[in-house]
């Protein structure tokens, strides 16, 4: 315990005081918007269509030249790997 000097302890204030003029994209200090959830919802929307996006990109794209040693994902949804005996169909 620390010694006592005399002072007492208070609770902090709820917001200490901060500069008004600074932007930040984020909000600034203390944000909470009321629309939050539904800006996370499509946040998480957009990113999962992207990424979906970019999969189906990929997995069209992908060429093996050789067949795999070994069981790897991408054989379920290549259309390549029927073609090289990886998936039997």
């Amino acid at each position: 315990m620390p010694p006592d000097d005399g002072r007492q302890l208070t609770t902090p204030q709820a917001h200490y005081p901060y500069p008004k003029e600074v932007w930040t994209p984020s909000g600034g200090w203390w944000t909470r918007p009321k629309n939050w959830a539904s800006n996370t919802i499509v946040a998480v929307v957009g990113i999962g269509l992207a990424t979906y996006g970019v999969w189906r990109v990929s997995a069209r794209n992908e060429q093996r030249h050789i067949a795999p040693t070994k069981p790897i994902p991408s054989a379920r949804w290549s259309p390549q790997a029927a073609a090289l005996g990886v998936r039997k169909e």
